[in-house]
């Protein structure tokens, strides 16, 4: 979820002392790449195996197999994780450190869950530069992502800008960057400040909680490719891992992108249920058109938006469409959009 919760300003201004602190006592590693250990992109996705459970953050919850090694890239040679898109600012234990890059824990060392972030949002950030935002498009979030890890005691995550722009991972059940669909769901209400989208009203906290869900399948899917890795459960599916906490199961998701809700008649007022209308829509463009059409037009259109409606937005992704791939996709999208009422 995005939150406008008060942090308090004393305890992020100790944190930040704290981790300048142990920098400075500590010699750097002067490199920008290094070697992590991470999920792809959670351990019930990559077994599909769904009677996972977190057993008190238990190594032996999770099988050895679903660990995969990653490169590390774009540290700012610190020894820490630190880099150009993403910097672990504060975290519950110690902070990861290696001389040689070298990031290598499980899921039991608060170690592993700062590692999760760093990889998952500097992937993320690279796709989206890869899409030309940052070069021939305007950026989208191409700044420095401050995270902060396990330091919120419930189970919940949240984007925030009070009282600066950062990234909080809870700990409660799953811990929750343990799940990169939840990392990247983050990340992409991240992207929507950086972009200007204005939180106006509730349909605004809406579709951010939809885009939130279609960033963390669609980014997944491109970061998993990469790796030359399929995902065992439906990308449809969000938070497979996390959501084993608090859903019963036989599978478990926190929401769906396949439920045909329709706009307006379905909208009850609760962001994360309205969400499901918008993030259904993206996830039709997504799969009518390629990734690489389907994301550059989305996030086109989200640049500057008022905060208006869903209505309002989908017209103003449908004009995206039109200008970068002329009227027969424009067409495509207008008819994701139909399909739930929205336009």
């Amino acid at each position: 979820m995005r939150s406008k919760l008060l942090a308090v300003a004393t305890a992020a201004a100790l944190s930040v002392v704290l981790v300048a602190t142990a920098s400075a006592t500590k010699p750097r590693s002067n490199g920008s790449t290094g070697t992590g250990q991470v999920f792809a992109d959670n351990p019930v996705q990559s077994s599909g195996d769904e009677s996972l459970t977190d057993q008190n953050d238990s190594d032996a919850a999770v099988p050895a197999a679903d660990y995969i090694r990653v490169k590390l890239t774009n540290l700012d040679g610190s020894g820490f994780l630190c880099g150009d898109w993403v910097c672990i600012s504060s975290e519950t234990g110690n902070p990861a450190y290696s001389a040689s890059n070298t990031f290598t824990y499980t899921r039991h060392a608060d170690e592993f869950e700062q590692t999760m972030a760093y990889y998952w949002i500097t992937e993320a950030q690279k796709y989206i530069q890869s899409l030309g935002f940052g070069t021939r498009y305007r950026g989208a979030n191409n700044r420095q992502q401050q995270v902060r890890i396990d330091q919120w005691g419930q189970d919940n995550s949240f984007e925030t800008d009070h009282p600066k722009l950062e990234i909080r991972y809870g700990k409660g059940g799953v811990d929750d960057a343990e799940d990169a669909e939840v990392i990247l769901h983050e990340y992409g209400h991240a992207i929507h400040e950086a972009q200007g989208f204005q939180f106006a009203s509730e349909e605004a906290g809406a579709i951010s909680e939809g885009f939130g869900d279609y960033w963390a399948a669609t980014s997944t899917d491109v970061i998993l490719r990469s790796l030359g890795i399929q995902s065992k459960t439906p990308l449809v599916c969000l938070m497979d891992w996390d959501s084993t906490s608090y859903t019963s199961g036989p599978t478990h998701c926190i929401r769906r992108m396949d439920t045909n809700m329709h706009y307006p008649q379905d909208l009850n007022g609760e962001v994360h249920h309205d969400g499901e209308i918008w993030s259904q829509a993206l996830w039709t463009i997504h799969q009518s058109l390629d990734n690489v059409k389907a994301d550059t037009i989305i996030l086109q259109g989200q640049f500057d938006f008022p905060g208006t409606t869903m209505t309002d937005l989908a017209n103003r992704t449908v004009a995206a469409a039109q200008r970068l791939y002329g009227a027969k996709t424009a067409g495509v999208v207008r008819d994701a959009f139909a399909a739930r009422g929205i336009l």
